[in-house]
């Protein structure tokens, strides 16, 4: 076997496009990335739930040209003026650049396989998904509008960074007040369907997240308060295997149902079917 390309070599591999393949950061199987996407993004090796973006959960789960969203001119604000490596206004410019989104959550109203809904999604390409005020003030609305509107509460969770601690005190508001807008929910008898996909932590997970009255999972999501290395370094034990993954939440009660990508629109309507609506 040569050790050097010959300089054929280096022209036929330019002909090659860039980008047909990608690698799965769980087993780190290339995969052809035509075949990724055909398999909704889901690794063919080993199962592994590719994060998706609002826009793709979306088209996803809610039927064709009926999703209508809410609140679309909200915007965050720098109430503390930070100032790191690069400030919050600088952050939350590059992941409106990124994302084209204003912040990290959409919510609004539609319908899966005909059954109404209200619906939220996160996108953890937003500063990791994390909840400021925007995110918080989102959710609470949502909460408001499926009482409003007598229609069952579906919120796809996917967060990376909890509480947004850029705005301090104000994002830590928001865990209190989501779950108290999902506590009136339930007063009213309205079911609330909450998707926890990978990763799904922190402030996030410590309020609307967790309070489904039924809770779902992506298979191989990383669901927790704080990550394994954390807990592992503070504690000095070795944490069990499968430790904060959905299955493991499964076995011990945090979650209700762990459902592959393909089958969540299926299982959503049935659910909502369940509940009455």
């Amino acid at each position: 076997m040569a050790l050097f390309k010959s300089k054929k070599d280096k022209d036929k591999k330019k002909g090659i496009p860039d980008g047909l393949w990608v690698k799965c950061p769980s087993c780190n199987k290339p995969v052809f990335k035509k075949t990724l996407v055909e398999n909704l993004k889901v690794c063919p090796y080993c199962n592994y739930h590719t994060p998706l973006t609002v826009a793709e959960r979306t088209e996803l789960l809610i039927d064709k040209d009926t999703f209508k969203e809410y609140l679309t001119q909200l915007l965050t604000l720098d109430p503390l003026e930070f100032k790191g490596p690069k400030s919050y206004k600088e952050k939350i410019e590059e992941s409106q650049k990124e994302t084209s989104l204003k912040d990290a959550a959409v919510v609004g109203e539609g319908t899966i396989n005909d059954k109404k809904v209200i619906f939220g999604v996160t996108d953890q390409r937003f500063i990791m998904g994390s909840m400021g005020s925007v995110v918080g003030e989102k959710i609470t609305y949502a909460a408001e509008k499926a009482i409003e509107l007598k229609r069952p509460l579906v919120i796809i969770s996917g967060s990376g960074g909890g509480a947004r601690m850029y705005e301090g005190m104000l994002s830590l508001m928001q865990m209190a007040k989501t779950s108290a807008s999902l506590a009136r929910l339930a007063q009213h008898r309205i079911p609330f369907i909450s998707v926890l996909t990978h990763p799904t932590m922190a402030g996030v997970l410590a309020s609307f997240a967790s309070l489904g009255d039924v809770i779902i999972a992506e298979p191989k999501a990383l669901i927790g308060f704080t990550g394994p290395r954390v807990i592992e370094q503070t504690t000095k034990q070795r944490l069990p295997e499968g430790f904060q993954t959905s299955e493991f939440n499964l076995a011990h009660g945090l979650v209700d149902m762990v459902v592959e990508r393909k089958h969540l629109k299926k299982r959503l309507e049935e659910l909502i079917g369940y509940f009455g609506f």
